[in-house]
């Protein structure tokens, strides 16, 4: 990774936009007060972020089991035959937020979600016919040890998003009207103006600073994880990212599951339901620079871990990352 000395107002401004990006009437124009330049010269740089492909959209990333939806991690085998169908087919599922082509045997990888009362085993078998799939696999998570999606050049990891608890997944919350309104009403890429969030306000009968407070309390209950940009990793510069699965003893899942997450280098870590013929039950995503300082890290976690049962996938194409609409 890029010495923090030599970090950029870009990449600064990329860290705020992923970090505590604030839910107020004129934010371009806090987050600039905190750079030094004005709420235009913000809306101008992230116009240029986006036109390079590195931010994607500024919006809500939801928990999706505290709204009451299913999900889970997906692998299959599929011939390179039918590769392009398969990912033309995923990329049209409404459910699917993450596909990857991977360097494995199971070579598709997707994450699904679906609604409360949906079948998500028969969606599954769906999905696996729809890709003309061989084997597929379903890997649902079973504990979260961090969540972090913080990627800019800063070395300082302090204000980044992450959960270390090793707890169980989160449970439905209870909804009310106006929680629904505002979910519903936030899923979409905030204008680049300098008082953004009144017209969403106005379309939903509200005041704009009630609407921010309210948008601000569905932050502090978890319900919104975070608030920010969705980054394009691979052109904000972290051009190698391994999938990393490891088989942990039972009994010591929590703790070597806590040390995985501890590494800076890992974004997301978790355990997940093993099933024939996966075996592998922790789960850490590691990002760097290129494929040999990736494999690097990964020799080290290795090392500090114990764990010599493990196999690592890169990824070889990313044909999907978006948010998905939760509607409740």
């Amino acid at each position: 990774m890029p010495d923090s000395a030599h970090v950029t107002p870009e990449n600064r401004l990329l860290g705020m936009l992923q970090s505590g990006f604030p839910l107020c009437r004129e934010p371009y124009d806090e987050m600039g007060a905190g750079l030094g330049i004005s709420g235009d010269a913000v809306i101008i740089r992230i116009v240029n972020l986006k036109k390079q492909g590195i931010v994607r959209q500024i919006s809500p990333v939801l928990d999706a089991r505290k709204l009451g939806f299913q999900s889970t991690l997906i692998a299959m085998k599929v011939d390179s035959s039918h590769t392009k169908s398969a990912e033309d087919y995923l990329m049209a599922h409404s459910g699917i937020s993450h596909g990857y082509e991977r360097e494995h045997e199971f070579n598709i990888w997707v994450t699904l979600s679906v609604p409360p009362r949906a079948d998500l085993q028969a969606e599954v078998t769906n999905i696996s016919a729809g890709s003309h799939a061989r084997e597929t696999i379903a890997l649902p998570a079973v504990k979260v040890f961090k969540l972090r999606t913080n990627f800019s050049h800063n070395e300082d990891t302090s204000e980044e998003e992450d959960v270390l608890s090793g707890n169980g997944l989160p449970v439905r919350a209870r909804l009310s009207k106006a929680d629904k309104q505002i979910i519903n009403g936030l899923q979409h890429d905030l204008p680049l103006s300098a008082d953004p969030f009144t017209p969403l306000a106005r379309s939903l009968g509200m005041d704009v600073d009630e609407m921010l407070a309210h948008s601000r309390a569905l932050l502090r209950r978890g319900i919104i994880r975070r608030y920010g940009a969705s980054i394009n990793h691979r052109n904000a510069g972290y051009r190698a990212n391994a999938m990393t699965c490891w088989y942990a003893p039972a009994g010591r899942v929590d703790e070597l599951g806590r040390l995985l997450a501890s590494d800076r280098h890992v974004s997301h870590c978790y355990e997940r339901l093993t099933i024939k013929p996966w075996h592998y039950n922790l789960f850490a995503m590691v990002h760097s620079r290129d494929k040999a300082a990736c494999l690097q890290i990964i020799e080290r976690m290795a090392a500090v871990t114990g764990l010599t049962k493990y196999v690592v996938l890169f990824s070889i194409k990313e044909f999907k990352k978006t948010r998905i609409l939760y509607r409740v």
